[in-house]
């Protein structure tokens, strides 16, 4: 580790977003306070089935949209598509490169190598995909107006096709520990200590200003907030990116960040369905297990999925998990109809689009092959796939499954339309591109870096004080050193 030397005058919020998470745990329930909450969205229900709604979910659409346009819109599109294109869209794929025409030679290669494309617009010209997952280390993100500039190439390249749809650009941009895009983006607080400040007020305004970030980015769907409750301290995976260990405080602090994420006109998604605060296994590497009862599920686990649903949440990001209680095979939630289609669509009323955590995580390739994964994900009640390790073998999967009759066309066009009318909720059949002149007006100015320092502020949370060391004396200690990376730079931010 290098220590670094910073004196008093540096910004508590680039100090407190890489030390409050961890001082805030267990602080999840403190009061609220802030501004009260905006009105609630109007009920809205989203097409496709897949079982009753006995309460059906809320959807945000942006101010002034024409639904019965968008319906017809997308019954248009459906209608001409190929059986290829509409597979493609249920896809959402990682690509190399900071242009989606011109990356540079290493990533040309390393593209050529995992994906069999050159670049972004290859990758869709080929595959038809509905969705970019944008990451740090595919060399997607150096600086806020080279971002835009891949978002608009991106979407060049989708609306220049036979049937033109736009991109879902996604990120996982949680804050805290993880956040993809870095400075000069404003960065706020993570979870934990959001939940340490006890803000709905906070987290809605966080979420709020976050999303008209990463909208001016192009960015229209962000893989946040968590709704895992993390009641195991000894969580490897989750911990301080959950909001805490308090189910009807984490609730009420998702459903205030999907509010916010969802009025800047970016895509919320809750994660990890039906809940992964309770593990002692990375899903990265393994295979987790919950031990919990059906009746602990409902008290612990399912209040913040309930609470986004209610919210009107546009996405929910699956578990690579086992959870016997809900379903007593021997399958992760992501591939579990009676997890998916049971629970999350027939009890919990959700009618929004299902999205995989991630494809590539060893959690969900424990049993089957690449081919087969994506396949018994569509059969449990997925709709996008996420980042498979292999898009070839994942596309040919699920094509042959159509051609032999396992999934039926239909039930792919269930998952198209909720995909597609999600993008035109978020106004992506109306405008998908961004411009320089988004970016300098929305990213990092001066009111969101002073909006982010006081909701910081505010989460400042004082366990212990020994020997009365708090608050440091600028007369008696005018340097601070901190050990450690980049106090204002997030894991894979480049800090």
């Amino acid at each position: 580790m290098e220590g670094v030397r910073v004196h008093t005058t540096t910004s508590r919020r680039a100090l407190l977003t890489a030390t409050l998470a961890a001082a805030a745990a267990g602080a999840c329930s403190a009061p609220t306070n802030g501004s009260p909450a905006p009105a609630a969205p109007a009920r809205h229900t989203t097409g496709g089935s897949g079982g009753p709604s006995p309460t059906p979910s809320r959807t945000t659409p942006q101010p002034g949209r024409d639904q019965e346009r968008d319906r017809r819109r997308i019954d248009e599109l459906i209608g001409r598509m190929t059986l290829d294109q509409k597979i493609g869209q249920l896809f959402v794929m990682r690509v190399y490169g900071h242009s989606a025409a011109h990356p540079d030679p290493a990533d040309i290669a390393a593209n050529r190598k995992d994906i069999g494309v050159a670049n972004a617009a290859e990758l869709i010209a080929k595959y038809h995909v509905g969705g970019v997952m944008y990451i740090r280390w595919a060399h997607n993100i150096r600086d806020p107006h080279q971002v835009a500039a891949l978002s608009n190439g991106i979407q060049k390249a989708a609306l220049a096709a036979s049937v033109p749809v736009p991109v879902l650009l996604s990120t996982d941009q949680e804050y805290g520990t993880v956040a993809r895009v870095g400075a000069p983006a404003t960065l706020f607080p993570g979870a934990m200590a959001l939940g340490a400040g006890g803000s709905a007020a906070d987290a809605r305004t966080a979420a709020r200003t976050a999303g008209a970030e990463l909208a001016a980015l192009g960015i229209r769907q962000d893989y946040a907030p968590i709704a895992d409750v993390n009641v195991n301290p000894a969580n490897p995976v989750i911990g301080v990116r959950s909001f805490g260990a308090d189910p009807k405080a984490v609730a009420r602090l998702v459903a205030a960040q999907v509010e916010g994420y969802q009025s800047a006109g970016v895509a919320a998604t809750a994660k990890h369905f039906p809940g992964h605060g309770d593990t002692s296994v990375d899903s990265h590497v393994s295979l987790p297990r919950i031990t919990h009862s059906r009746k602990e599920w409902e008290r612990l686990d399912a209040p913040p999925f309930r609470a986004a649903i209610e919210a009107g949440v546009d996405s929910i990001m699956t578990a690579h998990l086992l959870f016997p209680a809900l379903d007593p095979a021997d399958d992760p939630a992501t591939l579990s109809r009676p997890i998916l289609t049971g629970v999350l669509r027939e009890q919990l009323g959700y009618d929004g689009v299902v999205v995989t955590d991630s494809l590539g995580m060893a959690g969900v390739r424990k049993k089957y092959g690449d081919d087969r994964v994506p396949v018994l994900a569509l059969k449990a009640g997925v709709d996008q796939l996420l980042n498979p390790p292999s898009l070839s073998r994942a596309f040919e999967g699920v094509r042959k499954a159509v051609r032999a009759g396992e999934l039926d066309e239909d039930r792919i066009d269930r998952s198209l339309r909720r995909i597609l009318e999600l993008k035109a909720r978020r106004g992506l059949f109306d405008d998908a591109y961004t411009s320089d002149r988004a970016v300098n007006r929305t990213v990092g100015t001066r009111e969101h870096r002073a909006t982010a320092d006081r909701i910081a502020e505010r989460t400042t949370t004082l366990i212990t004080n020994r020997g009365g060391l708090l608050p440091l004396s600028p007369r008696r200690r005018p340097d601070l050193l901190v050990v450690g990376v980049d106090a204002a730079a997030p894991s894979g931010t480049g800090g």
